[in-house]
């Protein structure tokens, strides 16, 4: 693998503060090290038994090179320290978040544990956004632990390396590197199969009902302009019978060119049925009794049909993801026992799910409740006795289901 400029000064670096050792020494220690590195995961340290801060602490053996990384959009840093908070590395390097990127910090972490004799190698990052996916799963992928830190911790924390209260690219990798040192971490959970599915299909979900709930304003607040008595003209604004009048008469005078017999025959094009045809009447006689705005008819006309339209696409599409995810939701492990509790339909079950992920991975109906924030947390001290209150530190989404 070609290095570039700035790897090679960087692995010169590593091998002219530390040993003597020639190249090929340093090459054959690294194959050594490449042989025995083994990934742990979530799945191998806490399904079989509570992953509690005395099991982390020992996870953290003399024998590896822990590693703190601090996430960019484009690019990250990383610096290595031992187990008595040591830095093995002169300077944080930098990679890009492309393969070659990940390819130089695998090859310099490499190095660095071959020269100090450690056999593993651990990752500590600070989940930034949706940054750290990546280089989660790539190290992981290529044998290389990863753990994550509570982001309120390293800038608890960003005092105790230097009594500054600088934060930058370079400074945080090593309070990274401390707080997993100390067992302050947590093991990453990314879903898959069937949970990497309802996540993605959950999230499709809520992000096409924010855009529907967007596009509904837009039309309330067009149609106060110029029809002020829409609401006791249309009843549910929202419905399907509404929606189809205001793509092709909004406003009172086009409501008036239709008349009630017009609006019927617009519905029965669209073959519906129900009880909607009831306030055609309705709709006519407030259209009469108007007192819109009467001027940039055609401009708002337009932009009601669009938003109209938009409705009635992402009624459809949302219609179609809740299907694709209730199918998704039946191949989850006793989802039919979980829907015979009252109040628990369907639509619940999957946003819980999506959310949650495997419930193996728990050992006590706690660390589900500190996962969504509903964890319950006091502030007292001497007399004062603080109000109780839930914690609200957690997966919002899945508090919210």
């Amino acid at each position: 693998m070609k290095l570039n400029a700035k790897a090679k000064k960087n692995q010169v670096a590593n091998v002219e503060f530390t040993t003597r050792l020639s190249r090929e020494e340093i090459a054959e220690r690294i194959a050594t090290v490449e042989a025995t590195l083994k990934a742990r995961t979530w799945c191998d340290l806490e399904i079989h038994g509570k992953f509690g801060k005395e099991e982390k602490i020992s996870f953290v053996s003399d024998d590896m090179l822990i590693v703190g990384c601090d996430i960019g959009s484009e690019s990250h840093f990383i610096r290595a320290i031992d187990t008595r908070g040591r830095e093995l590395s002169r300077d944080a390097f930098e990679f890009s978040n492309s393969s070659e990127g990940f390819e130089l910090a695998k090859a310099w972490m490499l190095e660095l544990a071959a020269i100090y004799g450690k056999k593993q190698i651990v990752m500590g990052l600070e989940p930034t956004g949706h940054y750290w996916f990546c280089v989660a799963v790539w190290m992981v992928t290529n044998k290389i632990s990863v753990v994550q830190v509570n982001p309120y911790a390293v800038k608890q924390t960003k005092e105790v390396e230097n009594n500054s209260q600088d934060k930058n690219d370079r400074k945080d990798p090593k309070l990274i590197a401390n707080l997993v040192k100390d067992g302050n971490y947590g093991m990453p959970y990314l879903p898959v199969d069937v949970y990497a599915e309802m996540r993605a299909l959950n999230r499709l979900r809520d992000q096409l009902t924010e855009d529907r709930n967007r596009a509904i304003n837009r039309l309330h607040r067009l149609m106060r302009i110029y029809f002020p008595e829409y609401k006791d003209a249309f009843g549910k604004f929202d419905g399907i019978f509404t929606l189809l009048v205001l793509k092709e008469a909004p406003f009172p005078e086009d409501i008036l060119k239709k008349g009630t017999d017009g609006l019927k025959e617009l519905w029965q094009a669209e073959k519906l049925r129900g009880g909607g045809y009831q306030r055609a009447g309705k709709i006519v006689e407030c259209a009469k009794n108007s007192v819109g705005v009467k001027e940039g008819l055609e401009g708002a006309k337009r932009s009601v049909r669009v938003f109209a339209e938009t409705v009635i696409t992402l009624d459809r599409e949302i219609a179609e993801v809740a299907q694709l995810l209730e199918e998704q939701c039946r191949k989850i492990p006793h989802a039919e026992n979980v829907l015979k509790i009252n109040g628990i339909g369907e639509t619940i079950l999957c946003g819980i799910i999506s959310e949650m992920g495997d419930i193996e991975r728990f050992d006590d109906v706690k660390e589900i409740q500190k996962l969504s924030g509903l964890g319950l947390v006091a502030c007292s001290s001497g007399k004062h006795k603080g109000e109780t209150r839930i914690s609200h530190r957690g997966r919002k989404r899945l508090r919210y289901w």
